[in-house]
C-alpha cells in the first residue's frame, strides 16, 4: 500500500449470487432492512425500495428460525417483480437460524462474538490453553455444518466482528482492542479455510472510526503475512443520523477507501435504509474518481505507523500544536461574519485586511501585505513571500503552502523558527496523499512545525460537503496528523454550517469534542421501537449536554457493547420497554418506553452530569 497514491487492494472474489465481491468487480454498495422479517410484503417492498436506490445487497435480520424460514417468502415475492439482487442474512446468536437462512438466501453474516458465545457479561475469565482449544472446538462444532449447508447451496458468509459483541472469550485474553477483533475473526477464519470453504467476506466494525480504521489494518497485516486476500465491508456501526451520521460515516470508511481498502460499504444512518445508498455512492464515487492520478513521489517515514494512535508530535504556538485540540479557522474573507454560538471557530482568516466589522474577540489572520500588528491579529505568508518571515514579528506567524512549494530553504526556516505554523493546502485530485506526503518529508526532517489542514471546495449541497471533507480531512486525523482544520467552500451552503462541519469533522475523528454525541444504530428488524422519533425526542431533551456520549440502541444484539464508550444508554428490552444503561452497567429494565426518555435524564441528574439549558 502507497500512503500517497491511490491504488485499490487486490483482493480474492468471492461468489454472491449474481453479483460477486472483490477482485476487480467494482465496490459494492449495501444496505439493510428495518422491517419484521416475518412480515413479507413490507419486507419485499422496502427490499426493492433499497434495490432501485442502487443496493447491490440487502440484508435482513433473521433472529429466529421462523424468521430465517420466512426469508424464502420474502425473495419469492422480491424475485416475482424482476429483480435478481443479493439477500443476505444476518444472524446472531443462532447457528439454527444461520443454517436455515444458508438454504434460502445468496449470504449469511455471522457474528464472531456470539455465535457461539450466547452471553456476554462483560467479565474476565482465565482460560488455560487447553480451555481456550476446547472452545474453538466448541465453535467448529456450531459453524462447520453451517460451512457444509453454505458449500452445497452455494451460498456465502461474512464474518462480520462487532467490537461491541467481542465475547467474554476474547475480551478475556485480548482485551476490548482492535487486536481482539482480529483475533476474534482470525478463529472463524481458519475453521472455514481448514473446511476448504472460501466465499467469504469480513468486516470490523465499531462506533468508533479510530478503532475501526485500525482494526481493519491490522486484519489485513494479519492475512497477508498468512497468504490471504479475502474482500472487506466497511462500515461504522451506530454513526447516527443526519450531519452527524454523514460525517462519521465518511470520516471511518473514507479513510480506509482512500488507501484502496474496502470491497463492499454499508452507511449505517438511523433513518430510512434506501437514504443509506445515495450517500455510500456519493462516498465510492468521490473516492474512486482519484484512480490514474498523477504521480505523488514521496517517502514514507519510518515515525508513522498505519497501526498507532498516537499523534504526529508538534510545538506549541499559542493555542496551536502540542497536546491543544486541534484548531478550527474560519474562511471569512469574503466579508460574511454571521456566526454559530455553538460553534465558534478558534481563528478567522479575513484576507487582505482586518474589517471593521470583524469580531475583535476571535483572532484574525490578514494576509502579511495588509497586516498591521493590530492586537488579536496574526499574518499569513505563502510561497511568494515566505522570505518576509525572518523580518517580522509576531506571536504566531501562519505559513500557507503546498507540498509541490515545499524546498529544503523552506524546511530549514521551519526548524529554525518556532513561530511558525504551516496551513497546508492542496490542489490535487488526490490531496489526501499529496499533504501527507508534505508531514511525512516533514517527520523525515526531524521537523515539528504543527499543521493545520487546509480544503477548497464548490459544494451547493451540504451533504456533498460534509462527505468529501469528512472523507479527505478524516482520513489525515485518523493518521495521527494535524492540528487545526481550514475548510474553504466556494458554493452557497451557509459560512456557520460550514464551521459546524468542521467541529463535526474533529468529533468524528475523535480529537475534538464540541458537542454531544450519539451513538445510535440504524435500526433493523429487532428493533423494538420507532428509532428515528425516539433519537429526535432523546436529543431534543440532552443536545446541550456536550460532555457526554449517550447510546439510542434499538436492541441488546450491540447495545451494551457498543455503549461501552458511552456515558448512558437508552436500548430496547422488549417491545414497548426499554433499559437504562451507566457506562456498560445495566441500572433499570423494563421501562414503559413513553417514560424512558424522562427517567434517563433523572438518571444523568442523580448521577451529577446534568447541566440546565442556556438561555
Amino acid at each position: 500500500m502507497s500512503y500517497f497514491n491511490y491504488k485499490r487492494r487486490l483482493s480474492s472474489e468471492t461468489r454472491i449470487g449474481n453479483t460477486p465481491l472483490g477482485g476487480s468487480n467494482p465496490i459494492r454498495i449495501q444496505s439493510m432492512t428495518n422491517t419484521n422479517t416475518n412480515d413479507t410484503e413490507a419486507s419485499a417492498e422496502q427490499v426493492i425500495r433499497i434495490v432501485k436506490a442502487g443496493a447491490d445487497y440487502v440484508r435482513l435480520t433473521a433472529q429466529g428460525v421462523r424468521e430465517a424460514d420466512n426469508l424464502k417468502n420474502i425473495k419469492d415475492a422480491v424475485r416475482s417483480q424482476g429483480y435478481a439482487t443479493p439477500l443476505i442474512a444476518d444472524i446472531h446468536f443462532n447457528p439454527r437460524a444461520a443454517e436455515a437462512a444458508a438454504k434460502i438466501v445468496e449470504k449469511v453474516r455471522i457474528n464472531p462474538g456470539n455465535f457461539v458465545d450466547r452471553v456476554k457479561s462483560f467479565e474476565t475469565f482465565e482460560y488455560t490453553d487447553e480451555e481456550y482449544a476446547q472452545e474453538i472446538e466448541k465453535i467448529k462444532a456450531k459453524l462447520i455444518p453451517l460451512l457444509n449447508i453454505c458449500k452445497e447451496h452455494k451460498t456465502a458468509i461474512r464474518i462480520g466482528v462487532n467490537h461491541g459483541s467481542l465475547s467474554d472469550r476474547i475480551m478475556s485474553r485480548y482485551g476490548d482492542t482492535p487486536e481482539g477483533m482480529v483475533e476474534s475473526c482470525m478463529e472463524f477464519l481458519h475453521i472455514c479455510i481448514d473446511e476448504g470453504f472460501k466465499d467469504i467476506a469480513i468486516s470490523m466494525k465499531t462506533s468508533n472510526t479510530v478503532v475501526m480504521a485500525k482494526a481493519v489494518r491490522l486484519l489485513i497485516a494479519r492475512m497477508e503475512k498468512e497468504g490471504l486476500a479475502f474482500p472487506l465491508h466497511l462500515g461504522v456501526t451506530e454513526a447516527g443520523d443526519g450531519e452527524d451520521g454523514r460525517i462519521k460515516s465518511a470520516v471511518g470508511i473514507g479513510s480506509l477507501l482512500a488507501d484502496g481498502i474496502g470491497d463492499t460499504i454499508r452507511v449505517s444512518l438511523s433513518e430510512d435504509p434506501e437514504y443509506e445508498i445515495p450517500v455510500a455512492k456519493k462516498l465510492v464515487n468521490y473516492i474512486i474518481a482519484r484512480e490514474n492520478h498523477p504521480e505523488i513521489i514521496a517517502t514514507a517515514s519510518d515515525k508513522f505507523s498505519p497501526f498507532s494512535t498516537d499523534r504526529r508530535e508538534t510545538y506549541v504556538v499559542g493555542s496551536i500544536g502540542g497536546d491543544n485540540v486541534p484548531v478550527v479557522i474560519s474562511d471569512r474573507s469574503q466579508g460574511n461574519f454571521e456566526l454559530n454560538s455553538h460553534f465558534l471557530p478558534d481563528y478567522l482568516y479575513v484576507g487582505k485586511e482586518l474589517p471593521l466589522q470583524a469580531p475583535r474577540a476571535i483572532p484574525s489572520i490578514i494576509d502579511i501585505a495588509g497586516w498591521k500588528d493590530e492586537k488579536n491579529t496574526y499574518p499569513l505568508f505563502d510561497a511568494s513571500n515566505w522570505k518576509k518571515i525572518a523580518e517580522t514579528t509576531s506571536a504566531i506567524k501562519f505559513l500557507r503552502l503546498s507540498y509541490p512549494e515545499l524546498s529544503q530553504e523552506i524546511i530549514t526556516l521551519l526548524k529554525s523558527d518556532k513561530s511558525i505554523v504551516i496551513i497546508l493546502t492542496t490542489n490535487h485530485i488526490n490531496g489526501v496523499g499529496e499533504q501527507r506526503a508534505f508531514i511525512h518529508t516533514l517527520m523525515n526532517n526531524d521537523c515539528d512545525t504543527p499543521a493545520i489542514f487546509n480544503r477548497i471546495y464548490n459544494e451547493n449541497e451540504a451533504e456533498d460537503l460534509q462527505i468529501k471533507a469528512a472523507a479527505d480531512l478524516g482520513t489525515l486525523y485518523l493518521d495521527g496528523f494535524g492540528n487545526g482544520i481550514m475548510l474553504e467552500n466556494k458554493g452557497n451552503i451557509p459560512l456557520k454550517n460550514v464551521d459546524a462541519y468542521m467541529f463535526g469533522i474533529l468529533q468524528a475523528s475523535r480529537v475534538r469534542t464540541s458537542k454531544t454525541e450519539y451513538i445510535s444504530c440504524p435500526s433493523c428488524g429487532r428493533t423494538l421501537f420507532d428509532l428515528q422519533t425516539t433519537v429526535a425526542l432523546v436529543k431534543g431533551a440532552t443536545s446541550h449536554l456536550k460532555h457526554l456520549k449517550i447510546g439510542v440502541m434499538g436492541c441488546i444484539v450491540n447495545g451494551p457493547g457498543e455503549m461501552a464508550d458511552a456515558d448512558y444508554g437508552y436500548v430496547g428490552a422488549e417491545k414497548g420497554k426499554i433499559s437504562l444503561y451507566k457506562k456498560k452497567n445495566l441500572i433499570e429494565k423494563n421501562i414503559p418506553s413513553e417514560e424512558a426518555v424522562k427517567r434517563l435524564v433523572q438518571l444523568i441528574k442523580e448521577n451529577g452530569d446534568w447541566k440546565e439549558p442556556e438561555e
